[in-house]
């Protein structure tokens, strides 16, 4: 049974491509104030930020899809989503993650009957990334899965890599 919730979106802007994201998985919006760097961190990951107390990761999806930094102005916002990981052992940790984009649109209701399956090809962004591509008046809606863009082992894996390196340099 679907809800009205599942078939809403949230939009975003990454250069002129529109992006979605499924308001379930969002927390919160938050305005752009600056990141803290933390060394040895993946370069799609530019900082972290303190939320209420709470350390999260900002990635950056314009550096992750296209190795294109997004340049912060007014309109940037870090959208702050819930991910789950495997970790735990109901297998549902749940974790917070901030995604740097250059500027939230609107939430938008769309059909399932208008969301067709991710292209095989010619799409700029990696096709695992994709759920799906909805169509709208005025071109298409890119809805990214979340689950595989921020995959928390992935990203913990990248960090246990880079500093087992970095062991390796010492010796």
């Amino acid at each position: 049974m679907n809800t009205i919730e599942d078939n809403q979106f949230l939009t975003f802007y990454l250069g002129d491509e529109c992006y979605g994201i499924g308001i379930l998985h969002i927390k919160e919006i938050i305005e752009y104030s600056g990141l803290t760097n933390v060394p040895l961190m993946p370069d799609f990951i530019p900082g972290v930020i303190n939320l209420r107390g709470n350390v999260v990761p900002v990635v950056d999806l314009k550096h992750k899809f296209f190795k294109q930094k997004i340049e912060p102005d007014r309109k940037t916002c870090v959208i702050i989503v819930e991910i789950f990981s495997g970790r735990s052992l109901d297998g549902k940790e749940r974790n917070d993650l901030g995604i740097l984009v250059e500027s939230v649109n609107e939430v938008v209701s769309i059909s399932l009957d208008d969301i067709e399956p991710a292209p095989t090809f010619g799409a700029r962004v990696k096709v695992d990334f994709i759920q799906g591509m909805a169509r709208q008046e005025n071109g298409f809606i890119i809805i990214l899965n979340t689950e595989k863009i921020l995959n928390l082992d992935e990203l913990t894996s990248i960090e246990e890599t880079q500093n087992s390196e970095m062991l390796v340099e010492e010796k």
